[in-house]
């Protein structure tokens, strides 16, 4: 059963006045990131007063003031007072996770977000009405036509790109130690993008080849702005739904499955069953519901997601063993990690 509210919570709603204010702290941190205030803080290496950076960022006194304690108010900076002036300092997670310098860096998740998640969601109640994605409305663009939209231009197309490559820097080792993959010895990423989670592969199961396939425009951008030197992975060029499939002794789906209604998703496990060699499999990579509805909500609102912006879903993992044993894999095991997306291996 849902959490009974308290007393207190009935008198005076403190929890859904929080929930009410979501959108403004998503727009805190979006601004702050899109105006380079934890750039400059980690950069400077010392406390700054609002005065400061207002001036560093050419932006204005007042307005950064009350920007710089909003994010104090939600911990993601610290604040001391000298002299009754307040000097700011980042977090060890703003320097982690906001400045653009660290390795481990989400601002272009971030800004993909505030770009153009944010304004799809303006037309979520829509979305719900109607059932399919708001990309019309919101960006003029046929809502049938999910990756043309996505990849309308290279600069949208990079800035998506960015935004998966992010999506990997936190997640990528829990994804693939959840299994042993050790025993394949081929692997193929099915849209694997710029090759972040291949080359977290690579690194993990050394005696394995792994290979990204995907459009040959998106390995052009993924050469151009995410090669690194001596990569460990290779790229393949072509269409998942309509070209030849790499050989592979195991295929990664990650991220793929939830854009796709349920005959596009099985049109595609079917073809990779196919291809599979014998005793090979499919890693199953996606954020899922718990089975009771209940949760994760960080996963409902992913769903969500999918309605405003894509034909897809998200689902618990029944659904994902269903669509995959009625495209031919067996043996089905789920392994939660416990952060934001789980795993499912299949075997032909």
């Amino acid at each position: 059963m849902a959490e009974q509210l308290s007393q207190s919570e009935l008198d005076y709603p403190f929890k859904l006045l929080e929930y009410f204010n979501g959108f403004r702290v998503s727009k805190v941190i979006f601004s702050a990131c899109e105006l380079g205030v934890f750039d400059l803080l980690l950069q400077s290496q010392k406390s700054l007063s609002a005065e400061s950076v207002s001036q560093e960022l050419q932006a204005s006194q007042d307005g950064m003031e009350r920007l710089l304690d909003a994010l104090v108010g939600i911990d993601i900076l610290d604040v001391e007072i000298t002299q009754g002036k307040a000097f700011y300092s980042s977090t060890d997670v703003a320097n982690l996770y906001l400045a653009k310098a660290s390795p481990k860096s989400l601002y272009n998740m971030i800004a993909y977000q505030s770009q153009t998640i944010y304004p799809l969601w303006n037309h979520l109640a829509d979305a719900v009405r109607e059932g399919k994605n708001q990309n019309e409305k919101t960006l003029n663009m046929s809502s049938d036509q999910i990756f043309e939209t996505l990849y309308r231009s290279e600069e949208e197309m990079l800035k998506f790109m960015q935004l998966m490559h992010a999506t990997w820097v936190i997640d990528t080792h829990d994804v693939v130690t959840a299994f042993d993959l050790s025993p394949f010895k081929t692997m193929v990423d099915v849209g694997g993008c710029t090759g972040g989670l291949a080359r977290e592969l690579a690194k993990a199961y050394p005696g394995s080849t792994v290979t990204v396939f995907d459009l040959p425009k998106v390995v052009e951008v993924a050469k151009k702005h995410f090669s690194v030197p001596d990569d460990s992975i290779a790229f393949q060029e072509g269409d998942f739904f309509t070209g030849e499939l790499p050989e592979g002794d195991l295929y990664i789906v990650a991220r793929i499955i939830h854009d796709w209604k349920e005959e596009k998703c099985l049109q595609l496990l079917r073809k990779l069953c196919e291809q599979c060699k014998p005793d090979g499999g499919i890693l199953i990579v996606e954020a899922m519901l718990n089975e009771n509805r209940r949760g994760p909500v960080m996963t409902q609102l992913f769903s969500l997601n999918m309605l405003v912006q894509t034909e897809g879903k998200e689902r618990t993992p029944s659904e994902y063993f269903r669509l995959l044993s009625s495209a031919g894999f067996k043996d089905l095991q789920v392994r939660r990690t416990g952060k934001s997306y789980d795993c499912i291996l299949g075997i032909k």
